[in-house]
Order: C-alpha cells, then sequence, then structure tokens
C-alpha cells in the first residue's frame, strides 16, 4: 500500500495550517488503499537552507537535513496544505521542499490551500517547483476561502463541498502514486 505524508506548509505561530491538515487527515481515514500520516514542518525545526552542497547532489551535511531526508524518502506521494502568503506559498514550505532533492523525484503531490482567493497563487507557484523536483502533480485541487471555509479568517469550518473535492485530489493522488512506484523501482 502507498503511503502518502499529508505535509503542513507553515509554522506561523496561530497558524491554520495544522487544522487544515487534521481535516485532511481525518477525511483520509476512511480510505483503505493508502496509509495517510501528518508530517509537520515545524518539528523539523530546518533553519534558512544552510547545505553548502546543492541537494541535487544528495550530500547533505547536517543531521537536520538528514533527518528530514529520512523522512521525505518513507512516501510515495504528498498532499501539501499550503497557505497563501503574498501571492505565494509560505517561506517555510519553499525551504522545506528546497532542502531535498532525490525524495521528492517520482513522487506524486496534490495541494490543499486557503487564503482570500482559495490559495489559487500559492498552488500555481508549487506546480513549478514540483516540476523542477521532477514530482507529478495532480489536476484537482482544494481550494479553501478564508472568507466561506473559516469562521472570522481563523476557525477552520471548510463548507461540505471542499469534503467532496479532497476526495477527488486524494483518488488521482493515490493512483498516481502507485503509478510511480514502478518507476522508482
Amino acid at each position: 500500500m502507498v503511503k502518502i505524508a499529508i505535509l503542513t506548509g507553515s509554522t506561523r505561530p496561530g497558524r491554520n495550517n495544522e487544522s487544515v491538515a487534521r481535516w485532511v487527515l481525518d477525511q483520509t481515514k476512511k480510505r483503505g488503499d493508502a496509509e495517510f500520516e501528518l508530517v509537520d514542518i515545524a518539528e523539523y525545526d530546518l533553519p534558512l537552507l544552510d547545505e553548502p552542497i546543492p541537494a541535487s547532489l544528495h550530500q547533505y551535511t547536517k543531521d537536520h537535513t538528514k533527518r528530514w531526508a529520512e523522512k521525505i524518502a518513507q512516501f510515495d506521494g504528498f498532499v501539501i496544505v499550503t497557505p497563501e502568503y503574498n501571492h505565494g506559498t509560505s517561506a517555510a514550505l519553499k525551504n522545506a521542499l528546497d532542502y531535498l532533492y532525490a525524495e521528492w523525484n517520482n513522487k506524486a503531490v496534490g495541494f490543499v490551500s486557503y487564503g482570500s482567493i482559495g490559495g489559487a497563487r500559492a498552488v500555481e507557484s508549487l506546480r513549478l517547483v514540483a516540476g523542477e523536483l521532477q514530482m507529478a502533480d495532480v489536476r484537482t485541487a482544494v481550494h479553501l476561502s478564508l472568507f466561506n471555509d473559516f469562521e472570522n479568517m481563523s476557525v477552520f469550518k471548510p463548507l461540505p463541498v471542499q469534503a467532496d473535492t479532497l476526495k477527488t485530489m486524494i483518488d488521482q493522488l493515490v493512483r498516481w502514486a502507485n503509478a510511480l512506484r514502478s518507476i522508482r523501482a
């Protein structure tokens, strides 16, 4: 069975990200076609990229990088939960992605985003990053509005349609994660 990480995309104090990621995890508990695990980038305490050698050469020197690489290598796919800050993703998420290379290659990725227009611009920029990391991004994404899916822009209360969209995205993600396993073998 494929393993999918639900990756938080923010380390900000008081973040909405954790409640959204937990909702994704709760929605996946009903499935029997993959294993899902919440991976919180805040727990890895990654400083601003401090590896002296590019990640593509796979010569990690820092213990925090090795620990991060070991965790990410375990998964066949990812659901990235991202906020939208200033028309892009969070610096913490971009930093976490930039730390590694081979651990992301030939794996599937789907996106759950939130912001004033549903985080669409953050996802758009992440699709470019995913392509460079040789990840296969699925078409469907969940775009949560701070105005419609949150109470007072802080208490997460998604509209019912969001669960249907998430299911479609996860269906696509699991199929791609299974297909890409053979490429990595």
